[in-house]
């Protein structure tokens, strides 16, 4: 059975731009996986260090058939082919970085999966495009994506498309 998720998509390496594109035409190349839309691409300032480059972001809502956790193995094997390197630091530069936001009305808290997403309720850069794509979507726990949205200011995006 199918259910709608949602993917968060950065890079701040090696062409951001097109590096968040190419992912969003990779995502609907996974496995029982359908791209049912993409947001607009947005430049912002990184968050954490501030002495790497700025982010270029996107949402991507899917349609899979992949349990939560395969869909994350999947994503974090497209981050590998990009050439990004699970080093354990947070917040660093990469080449890209894919988030599973959101899985259908489901909330996950196991050692390797968090859904909703935890940062999502505060990041600018993951609301605003989210509520482009889904403004009604019901964010499990925690609201509409408009709503959210709305909470948080868009001043630091800029469009980049």
């Amino acid at each position: 059975m199918a259910v709608q998720a949602f993917i968060g998509i950065g890079s701040n390496l090696a062409d951001p731009v097109a590096q968040v594109r190419r992912a969003i035409d990779r995502l609907d190349q996974l496995p029982e996986t359908s791209r049912r839309a993409a947001s607009r691409l947005y430049r912002n300032p990184p968050m954490g260090p501030a002495d790497q480059p700025d982010y270029v972001n996107a949402v991507a809502e899917l349609e899979t058939a992949l349990p939560p956790q395969a869909l994350l193995a999947a994503l974090q094997g497209l981050e590998a082919d990009a050439g990004r390197d699970r080093d354990g630091r947070r917040w660093g530069a990469r080449p890209l970085d894919l988030d599973l936001l959101v899985y259908g009305d489901r909330e996950i808290d196991e050692a390797a999966l968090t859904v909703p997403h935890p940062g999502l309720a505060s990041r600018a850069f993951v609301l605003h495009p989210l509520a482009e794509i889904a403004p009604a979507l019901s964010v499990p726990g925690l609201g509409t994506a408009a709503g959210l949205a709305a909470r948080v200011s868009a001043d630091d995006l800029v469009a980049v498309e």
